[in-house]
């Protein structure tokens, strides 16, 4: 018994439709993918042209301050986190302030860090300072100062550990200089006493 072997033929009207589907479906799937662009995780855009980030030892129950001198003598601390365009965007008072109550559980967050921001480019020179403010384990600290220009693009501009010794002792991590068209320089670590006792 033989079969008609033209049943099986394609028909050339039936691979035209299957063709122009795919191309569809192809740039369907092209148009969507332009639509709707993957999100950036992790891409963090600050609204500031400086940041100083102060770090000390993970867990740590010791309590550093980071005070910040603006041109005109404007003073950024704890208590008083704004003033002119900078801004103490996070106090770390060691484990005093590093728990978090999430689902009934008790979590801890073992990083120590304060973040200063600027948020302009006021001109005349700023003053960087961290102090030991109080003290649990009656230890030495290291502590890591990090400044960074941020707009247009991030620029590193100063990066140090220092040493405080005991409770009271200030350092001066860095001063630099905005100049009126707002470019950095004079970048030094010359010592100067911001913090002011009688207002702690």
């Amino acid at each position: 018994m033989f079969r008609n072997s033209r049943q099986f033929d394609a028909d050339p009207f039936t691979d035209l439709l299957f063709n122009a589907l795919l191309a569809f479906t192809f740039l369907f799937l092209v148009a969507l993918m332009f639509l709707n662009p993957p999100a950036k995780t992790g891409t963090i855009n600050p609204k500031a042209d400086f940041l100083i980030s102060v770090t000390w030892t993970d867990n740590s129950p010791d309590d550093i301050d980071t005070w910040v001198e603006g041109p005109n003598g404007d003073l950024v601390w704890f208590k008083n986190p704004q003033a002119s365009l900078m801004h103490l965007d996070r106090d770390d008072r060691g484990m005093a302030n590093d728990t978090l109550l999430i689902d009934g559980k008790t979590i801890i967050n073992p990083l120590n860090q304060e973040i200063v921001t600027i948020r302009g480019r006021p001109p005349g020179e700023y003053v960087i300072n961290i102090h030991y403010y109080n003290s649990k384990s009656l230890q030495p600290v290291p502590v890591t100062v990090y400044l960074a220009e941020v707009n247009p693009a991030l620029k590193v501009l100063h990066y140090a550990t220092l040493i405080l010794e005991r409770v009271g002792e200030e350092k001066t991590a860095i001063r630099f200089t905005i100049g009126t068209d707002g470019q950095v320089s004079n970048i030094n670590t010359l010592e100067k006493s911001i913090v002011q006792v009688g207002k702690i």
